[in-house]
């Protein structure tokens, strides 16, 4: 009996210890999403490497029945690369990192966390990119409408229907050229819009902290 106890015993002080979160601490845990708030505006045109990015927090985050990231705290970012749409094909697109968070009473954390969306743009959520929209249907107008114009000039010129269709061709050939040479459309986040982040990584806050100021 004695050796079993003992064996027991043993098995137990190889167990892992866990250790609770202290009694005086708040943990908002990894994966955590957060509804932000452009305060400045962004855009591939005027934006650039290095520029700051400045958001409030548009909702609160509770944690245990606690309020821990009130509405309206900061969030501040850089924007890390900016690459405009192509003229023959690609997409412009801005690169985002987050790098610290404000509580309204001045208490801040550095942390990290990924972008999981950006205002109903398309996001690649590994690399913080977000992604603007493509042109295909403006520029498809465009060609089809200086096509049109050809048509009508070479039908008047040409006095028939082989003059429309010399027209037509030249048309769609000269919009053809203004297309490829034309940007596709730049990605613009005005103020206001609505990015949302997720923790990577645990932040912790004492209780103090978070009484700070009320």
């Amino acid at each position: 009996m004695r050796a079993h106890v003992q064996c027991v015993m043993s098995a137990l002080l190889l167990l892992p210890i866990v250790q609770p979160a202290a009694a005086d601490e708040v943990v908002v845990e990894a994966g955590t999403k957060i509804p932000l708030n452009l305060v400045n505006s962004l855009n591939t045109k005027c934006s650039a490497a290095g520029d700051r990015v400045y958001l409030e927090t548009a909702f609160p985050i509770a944690q245990n029945g606690r309020i821990v990231i009130p509405k309206g705290s900061y969030v501040a970012g850089t924007v890390t690369e900016v690459k405009r749409a192509g003229k023959v094909k690609g997409k412009a697109e801005l690169y985002v990192r987050f790098d610290s968070l404000t509580l309204p009473n001045g208490v801040t954390r550095e942390f990290r966390s990924r972008l999981d969306s950006a205002g109903g743009n398309d996001v690649d959520r590994q690399e913080g990119k977000i992604i603007g929209d493509s042109d295909k249907a403006a520029d498809a107008r465009r060609v089809g409408e200086v096509a049109s114009a050809g048509a009508s000039v070479g039908a008047i010129a040409g006095r028939g229907a082989m003059g429309a269709g010399i027209g037509a061709i030249a048309g769609a050939a000269a919009g053809l050229i203004a297309v490829l040479s034309t940007r596709g459309p730049d990605l613009i986040l005005p103020k206001g819009t609505t990015l949302e982040m997720v923790l990577d990584r645990e932040l912790h806050y004492e209780i103090r902290e978070l009484l700070a100021g009320q």
